[in-house]
């Protein structure tokens, strides 16, 4: 069964967040604060974790920075209701998805499945594919779906499992126009809502990531109120 990372110094939302997980089958590591979590999670990797933002010592946000230096664990973050500012940060730092205090325990639990899934389904697909299929070739960009990896112009570019699905999806019809909703759609599982914005974010995280790399990338294009669209060549 996978295994899931529970980050809060709230004990009551790490009790009852452990008990309803465990009932799922799945098994759980609990931390209660950033430190003890990024020190846990190195020795014992998990396949999904959960961050509460404001903790002691470290918080969410920096706990995700720390850790997307050298992991791509799925991340879902704890947020304060309404604190549009810290679903933002989140997103752009590579968080997969939110959820907002007081939040329904059965909403969040869909949410893990939805993005454990769509890890799932990739391992799937990858294995029934061929080596050669699992390559997106598109100018300087290169994308291994077996092995997860992006490379510009030789250069390697980390990206989440949710930038990833969106890169893929805009590149492999370049010119063709792809809107918000046909985004979500290619990295969100139907039961799953998230508005405009998350996209846009996450296209925002995609340019800056490649512009790290390299300063003149510009072949993700936006057509102001249609959508995006890969550059041809």
């Amino acid at each position: 069964m996978p295994t899931i990372a529970l980050v809060d110094d709230d004990k009551n939302i790490i009790g009852s967040l452990s008990v309803l997980f465990e009932n799922e089958g799945y098994d759980v590591n609990t931390y209660h604060d950033g430190v003890s979590a990024l020190e846990g999670l190195k020795e014992k990797p998990v396949d999904i974790a959960i961050f509460d933002i404001k903790m002691p010592r470290m918080d969410g946000m920096e706990l995700l920075r720390r850790m997307r230096q050298d992991s791509e664990i799925p991340v879902i973050f704890l947020t304060s209701k309404d604190d549009e500012i810290d679903e933002l940060f989140g997103l752009k730092m590579g968080a997969d998805d939110y959820v907002a205090k007081p939040f329904s325990q059965r909403l969040l639990l869909e949410r893990v499945k939805t993005i454990l899934r769509r890890s799932q389904a990739r391992s799937k697909i990858r294995e029934e594919d061929t080596a050669s299929e699992q390559i997106l070739e598109r100018g300087k960009l290169k994308m291994d779906q077996e092995r997860h990896t992006c490379h510009w112009d030789g250069k390697e570019v980390t990206l989440t499992v949710t930038e990833f699905l969106i890169l893929q999806a805009l590149a492999q019809r370049p010119g063709v126009v792809k809107s918000r909703d046909a985004l979500m759609d290619a990295a969100y599982d139907d039961q799953v809502y998230v508005d405009d914005r998350t996209i846009d974010s996450h296209i925002k995280r995609l340019r800056k990531k490649f512009k790290a790399v390299d300063n003149d990338f510009d072949v993700i294009e936006t057509l102001y109120g249609v959508g995006y669209r890969f550059k041809e060549s």
